[in-house]
């Protein structure tokens, strides 16, 4: 089973017989993707960004696919998955979890366009008519009250009926009086911009030592947060779940975790209330289901991931279609420039702070090569350690 067995029956997608990948540069990060094609002439596209080692995805994606797809049947997922994993020796980690979560992308639209429907039908089908989102990545300016409180309006007008921002800076183990006061401070003027009835997440970065951690359940309390995501690093897991019990409101994360494998320790903890699977990290389709319904074994819900390009949010409403345990799922297409949608011709669009039922086979997205040509990759580098990230510099140097 660890081999690619080329003497059963294929399927109506035919065999595997090259893979590509492609990298398109953004001002804020550069994206990456994987074309798998088929003898059938189909093609399927799957998303393997990483934030800073794009080159090394690249590089491995194709060597993984010499070793493992190859004559393969794109609807052998499951067999795929583990030859991928176990075949490659896969131990954890980002870089191989990008690999295998984008090569499973694109088996899924693959066995969509062969069988004209959508992918979202072969992964539960859908237990609602759409997918509600929140936006990130909109408080790109300075670390003013005023200026995040105009940016959180801005928003909302747009349709967004919730919002997540990291107010802490560069914040690292602990926040000095002032930095504390600074960043609640955000988040009250956040807040007060936006009113009671639009969801607000904190997100954390990993960022805090417990007692800082604690310091800030108190301090948050009184502005209704939706959750507060990742206070402490997973180092300290097993701090989780006694952070839990002094909360008022949820804890997330998750999105470090890269198979069920990982996640084992967070669910054997009860370390967070919502599960942040990544659908271009943690396994793809046909890993984050498996987490999701382990999610709701453990009375968990599921709010996925994604700070990814709008490829990654349309294989998440894919996915998120057919999870009975979801909350909501993360964008930052927001932030993009024009040409990234250009490049990923039929993501899925956001309206009223939701993105409806898919229509198209498959994912529906394609690649434009010629747009991808102009717009080679910039090799960024946001340090969310390091004063001043969060107003993303885009005329700052790669």
């Amino acid at each position: 089973m660890l081999t690619v067995d080329t003497t059963r029956p294929t399927g109506p997608a035919g065999r595997i017989s090259r893979v590509e990948t492609l990298m398109l540069g953004t001002a804020w990060r550069d994206f990456g993707y994987v074309r798998v094609h088929t003898d059938e002439g189909l093609s399927g596209v799957g998303e393997i960004t990483h934030p800073y080692r794009g080159r090394e995805v690249c590089a491995l994606a194709e060597a993984m696919s010499r070793r493992h797809l190859l004559g393969a049947d794109p609807f052998d997922v499951e067999e795929i998955w583990l030859r991928l994993h176990q075949g490659d020796f896969l131990r954890g980690g980002d870089v191989g979890g990008i690999v295998v979560s984008g090569l499973d992308q694109a088996l899924y639209d693959l066995m969509g366009k062969a069988l004209g429907v959508p992918a979202y039908r072969l992964t539960g089908g859908a237990c609602r008519d759409g997918v509600p989102v929140y936006a990130n990545g909109w408080y790109d300016g300075e670390r003013d009250p005023e200026v995040f409180a105009a940016k959180a309006r801005a928003t909302v007008a747009k349709g967004y009926r919730a919002l997540k921002f990291d107010p802490f800076g560069s914040g690292l183990h602990e926040l000095g009086p002032a930095e504390l006061r600074r960043s609640v401070g955000l988040v009250a003027a956040v807040r007060e911009a936006i009113g009671p009835d639009v969801e607000l997440f904190v997100e954390g970065h990993a960022r805090f030592a417990m007692p800082t951690a604690v310091r800030l359940l108190h301090e948050l309390a009184p502005y209704g947060i939706g959750w507060l995501e990742e206070p402490l690093p997973w180092t300290h897991i097993e701090r989780y779940a006694e952070l839990r019990q002094r909360a008022s409101f949820p804890i997330a994360g998750g999105e470090h975790f890269h198979d069920r494998y990982e996640y084992k320790q967070l669910f054997a903890t009860h370390a967070v209330d919502i599960v942040q699977p990544d659908l271009s990290m943690a396994g793809g389709l046909t890993e984050v289901r498996k987490i999701a319904a382990i999610a709701d074994a453990h009375g968990m819900l599921v709010a996925p991931h994604n700070s990814n390009s709008p490829l990654c949010t349309t294989v998440s409403v894919h996915a998120a279609l057919g999870i009975p345990n979801l909350k909501v799922l993360e964008t930052f297409d927001g932030l993009l420039e024009p040409y990234v949608f250009e490049a990923l011709r039929g993501t899925l669009p956001i309206a009223d702070g939701r993105i409806g039922l898919p229509t198209a086979p498959g994912l529906g997205v394609e690649l434009a090569d010629e747009v991808f040509a102009e717009h080679p990759p910039t090799h960024r580098f946001w340090n969310m350690f390091e004063d001043g990230w969060e107003k993303r510099d885009r005329s700052a140097p790669a």
